[in-house]
């Protein structure tokens, strides 16, 4: 994963959060891909959930983040192409597991759900955790099927 660009995305309910992480990854040294939205104007966010799978697909990022008011609209979106394994995390736990046990390559937030310190933290486990395979992939395999 050293190298790969990290793509971020929102809508406009998730748009400060997504510019803090932003911030973050890029002060953390990371490559990142910015595929919008650009301010609080409201957007629909199944286009930018869209955008990032097609950002993972195509290699142009290998992993993810994403961030609407709930976090739900927007995973929900990406997760509807099988190469994309887009977790909403809520807290340090359920980001770390989302690598551990299930390979997630995008992690999702809601802006209007968790506090930004959470999310900031958060967003690093996911980054720093590794997909620990054996029992889990056989499982995940089965999540990229068509």
């Amino acid at each position: 994963m050293a190298g790969a660009s990290i793509a971020v995305a929102s809508d406009h309910a998730g748009f400060d959060l997504k510019e803090l992480l932003k911030r973050d990854l890029l002060d953390a040294g990371h490559d990142v891909l910015d595929l919008g939205t650009n301010s609080t104007v409201s957007v629909d966010y199944p286009d930018f959930g869209r955008a990032m799978a097609d950002a993972i697909v195509s290699g142009r990022a290998g992993r993810g983040v994403l961030v609407c008011g709930t976090g739900i609209g927007i995973s929900i979106a990406a997760n509807r192409n099988p190469r994309v394994r887009a977790a909403l995390a809520h807290d340090v736990t359920s980001a770390r597991l989302s690598r551990e046990h299930n390979d997630a390559n995008v992690i999702a937030f809601g802006q209007r759900l968790i506090g930004t310190e959470v999310a900031r933290e958060a967003l690093k486990i996911f980054l720093a955790t590794t997909f620990e395979g054996g029992r889990h992939a056989a499982r995940v395999a089965k999540l990229s099927k068509d």
